[in-house]
């Protein structure tokens, strides 16, 4: 059997109605597809310390949980991730990649044109419908 991979994205919104778009850097899995930003839930955390934390690392920016938008389970050749997306607002500072070769502020109609993550792309849908 697979091993499960809990996995939580934030959906960031400027004053613009853009959502926060990341690439994946060529030395992570799936690379040079985008994804909501976000990474693994540990044991014992909640979605809201999860999240946070994670935008912390990997942006260098701090967000607030606002609410639980979609959960989605997408089976990868050698995972299952359950990726939980987030909506999130922005609090302090501006996101910066570090992990990820890039950052785009894009319209939500303009997100499909993208090549996104499998498992992001049932969220991708629903924000576009």
């Amino acid at each position: 059997m697979k091993k499960l991979v809990k996995v939580v994205g934030a959906i960031i919104e400027n004053e613009n109605n853009e959502i926060l778009c990341a690439l994946r850097s060529p030395r992570m899995s799936l690379p040079n597809m985008w994804e909501f930003p976000g990474g693994k839930v540990e044991k014992n955390e909640t979605l809201k310390q999860a999240i946070e934390r994670e935008i912390k690392e990997e942006l260098s920016c701090q967000v607030e949980y606002i609410s639980t938008f979609y959960d989605n389970t997408h089976e990868y050749d050698k995972i299952t991730v359950n990726l939980i997306t987030v909506k999130c607002k922005l609090v302090s500072g501006i996101p910066t990649a570090s992990e990820h070769s890039k950052l785009i502020w894009l319209n939500k109609e303009n997100l499909p044109s993208l090549n996104w993550a499998p498992a992001d792309i049932p969220t991708v849908n629903k924000l576009f419908t």
